[in-house]
């Protein structure tokens, strides 16, 4: 079945409302909504919103994901790190008979560490009591829940291939159930009550006991003590100026840096009219430098080589907009990480509070690793690390990947102003950058922001166009002399989920590629 299943083009429009939910998944904007009725806060409604995702969208994340935060507290902002680091075991040698970071199996499990985050998000801030967030997961994992258009596209395509040899997963997850199908998942609905009373046992008890027989059973590296010594961090977000408003991201090992350093760039040249030839060729131009930037330099924050201020030094981003021409840049290619499944969440309360939450497995369902009888898939976001000796990013032990997964914010006079968005592995970066300049540079609403055509810079810096993308800018770009093709669907250009503050209130919008929703009351 293709995601293209409305014969019709479909309009959705902004929605209004004290306090809002957006995701990509209908049952979970609900699981938000429930815990903001319960008496939660915007924090409550993220974390509900993020659990029952693991259980109705296992194709982008799960129990044993990473996940990253910024959290609006009604006056500052606060960014939380729940991204795990791999094995102790894991030295450059360890990998001596790779030629590239494996992208499947135990030899790319880091640890997870979304669990974790739950738990230190929900002790900081939230209202509710812990159990309750995962209520409507469990409801959900037990008497099971009818498989959406999106998530049933994902499951039905690719990973009958990709996980044929992990027995346990296709013993889990095996046949793909379709549309409409409903789907049940008891062991998943035993770890989260466990986990619902003692999150801590992913990592120091029961739960935490059976990843460890499953390692040992594959004489993996991985043991008891990557498990037992992960925490989570809370971070200082990093930012730019970006014409009224401030942009705010993680700080790596995530990518957010790449969106700050486009924006930097795109800041010190003029804005062009919203949806013309100049102002997509200044913007692919600014993501070219970023995507580099990021590739090159980006890793877990104590093997930096350099450092986020002086990524992000006013002079620096000068020269490089000085450096964008009126036709196409030659960049060398680096390789970025290309996993793109992951979930997003945007939560906003009537007290102010706003979140932005975004959680994953890396890629699909991950490492294909399922530990028997909970229903956890382990992420695989060791495949993010390089084999290249001397490279920040270079695999070594209880190290952070490169991550591809960021939140966002923007700030406007000291003020919350946006809460968004957009999975899609390398096409996150380029997905902020287009959202803030229609938000900020066009004065868009949030759907109108997340419905219009997209372009991404690929890897070797060719040029992919979305289907509906205006062909009179196709062809300005090629005449500029871009290499540029159009996409076969929309599949590859990530999903949105924004929320903007407003005068009484908030507007949101939800991406019309996936099967959510933003909904408040």
């Amino acid at each position: 079945m293709s995601p293209k299943i409305l014969p019709y083009e479909s309009l959705r429009h902004p929605v209004a409302a004290s306090n809002l939910v957006a995701t990509s998944q209908p049952l979970a904007v609900q699981a938000g909504l429930q815990a903001l009725r319960l008496g939660g806060n915007a924090v409550d409604a993220a974390l509900s919103a993020a659990i029952t995702l693991t259980v109705v969208e296992p194709t982008g994340n799960g129990v044993g994901s990473d996940a990253f935060a910024l959290v609006w507290d009604g006056s500052r902002l606060h960014g939380i790190n729940g991204s795990g680091r791999s094995p102790k075991a894991w030295t450059p040698s360890y990998f001596s008979d790779y030629d590239s970071m494996p992208q499947f199996g135990w030899d790319s499990v880091t640890v997870p560490g979304a669990v974790d985050l739950w738990r230190c998000l929900s002790a900081q801030f939230g209202k509710l009591e812990f159990e309750q967030l995962f209520e409507s997961a469990i409801n959900y994992a037990e008497k099971g829940f009818l498989v959406g258009f999106r998530t049933a596209f994902d499951w039905n395509h690719g990973p009958a291939e990709w996980y044929q040899d992990f027995p346990e997963f296709r013993k889990t997850f095996l046949p793909p159930p379709q549309v409409g199908e409903r789907y049940f998942r008891s062991d998943l609905a035993k770890t989260l009550r466990t986990l619902s009373r003692d999150p801590r046992s992913m990592y120091e008890g029961t739960i935490g006991e059976k990843i460890i027989q499953s390692s040992r059973l594959e004489k993996s590296a991985f043991n008891h003590e990557d498990l037992a010594s992960h925490k989570t961090e809370w971070v200082a977000p990093i930012s730019i100026p970006y014409r009224d408003v401030i942009v705010h991201e993680i700080p790596p090992n995530g990518q957010g840096l790449a969106v700050l350093v486009a924006l930097g760039i795109l800041n010190e040249l003029e804005v062009s009219p919203y949806d013309s030839l100049e102002s997509v060729h200044m913007q692919i131009e600014a993501m070219k430098i970023a995507l580099h930037t990021a590739a090159r330099w980006i890793s877990d924050p104590s093997h930096m080589k350099i450092t986020v201020k002086a990524l992000l030094e006013p002079a620096g981003l000068r020269n490089l907009a000085g450096s964008i021409c009126a036709t196409s840049s030659c960049i060398p290619p680096l390789s970025m990480p290309a996993g793109h499944d992951t979930v997003y969440v945007s939560a906003a309360d009537d007290n102010g509070m706003m979140v932005s939450f975004i959680q994953s497995n890396y890629f699909g369902f991950g490492s294909g690793i399922v530990i028997p009888d909970t229903g956890i898939t382990m992420q695989n976001r060791g495949w993010g690390f390089t084999l290249e000796e001397g490279h920040p990013n270079e695999v070594g032990p209880k190290k952070k990947p490169f991550h591809t997964i960021i939140p966002g914010f923007i700030t406007r006079d000291g003020k919350a102003l946006a809460s968004f968005g957009v999975m899609g592995g390398p096409m996150q970066a380029q997905g902020h950058v287009q959202m803030v300049s229609r938000l900020v540079d066009y004065n868009q609403n949030p759907q109108a922001a997340s419905d219009a055509p997209r372009w991404q810079v690929l890897a070797d810096y060719t040029i992919s166009l979305e289907p509906g993308f205006p062909e009179t800018i196709a062809k300005g770009l090629i005449a500029k002399g871009h290499e540029v093709a159009y996409a076969p669907d929309s599949t590859s250009f990530g999903g949105a989920q924004l929320i903007v503050r407003t005068d009484h209130g908030y507007a949101g919008g939800s991406d019309h590629r996936k099967e959510g929703q933003a909904a408040g009351f």
